[in-house]
């Protein structure tokens, strides 16, 4: 979900003109859309948390994660030099971790 995340980001930026930071908060919500399908079917198949009320808490953690993301973006873009994408692959290290130690222990139960 990531690469594709940051194949959206790119194709936003540079083909569409879209704002970075508003392509980095559009570009994370999809991904982490498509992220709770595959996760919940995949990697936590054994919760017994519903649908609805989990992806609910998922996308709280999400809003969490998506602040932090567009926080920390805009931190580097401003007093770095550093290229939009490498920003967005280190601040996914943070953030995704994050999330998905929030999602394992908080919504899924299972760590």
């Amino acid at each position: 979900m990531f690469l594709l995340g940051l194949g959206a980001l790119w194709l936003l930026v540079e083909l569409a003109r879209v704002d970075v930071l508003l392509a980095t908060a559009a570009t994370f919500l999809a991904a982490t859309t498509l992220h709770y399908a595959l996760g919940r079917t995949w990697i936590y198949r054994g919760t017994e948390r519903k649908v609805v009320p989990g992806y609910a808490y998922f996308l709280i953690n999400a809003l969490l994660g998506l602040a932090v993301t567009v926080l920390v973006m805009a931190a580097l873009l401003r007093w770095t030099p550093v290229h939009y994408m490498a920003a967005r692959v280190l601040v996914s290290v943070f953030a995704g971790l994050a999330m998905f130690l929030l999602n394992a222990i908080l919504n899924f139960r299972q760590l």
